[in-house]
């Protein structure tokens, strides 16, 4: 059995993945790492309101409100990014290849032609 998080993991599934455990650890380091950038995120905007509040008066619930805000957006920005690396290991570590992300040539050729009508006739 291996433990991922506070779950035990057959070891058939185990045999049939064996980049699963370094999965699991990259996905856990992705969500500490946007964990992470919240709590930084949320200090240092407020921290930042505060001085410039000197200037502008405003309430600090405002302050509040955008520091979570701000920092809500860039967290997820920040899981999002170490997530598609997490994935692109997984399929690393299934197929012995790097994914490409780039689009199908089919549709890259398919769109430089122009676009034409089910009677025949050329779209602009």
């Amino acid at each position: 059995m291996v433990n991922i998080g506070l779950r035990k993991v057959d070891d058939a599934l185990v045999e049939k993945h064996p980049g699963l455990q370094q999965y699991a650890a990259c996905q856990s380091r992705a969500f500490m790492k946007g964990t992470g950038s919240f709590i930084i995120g949320t200090i240092s905007m407020f921290l930042a309101q505060q001085a410039l509040q000197k200037r502008l008066k405003y309430p600090l619930q405002w302050n509040l409100l955008v520091s979570i805000v701000a920092s809500s957006v860039f967290s997820y920005t920040v899981t999002r990014w170490e997530t598609i690396k997490c994935t692109e290991l997984w399929v690393f570590l299934e197929k012995g290849e790097v994914p490409d992300s780039s689009p199908p040539k089919d549709e890259l050729l398919t769109s430089a032609a122009p676009k034409v009508t089910k009677y025949g006739d050329a779209m602009e």
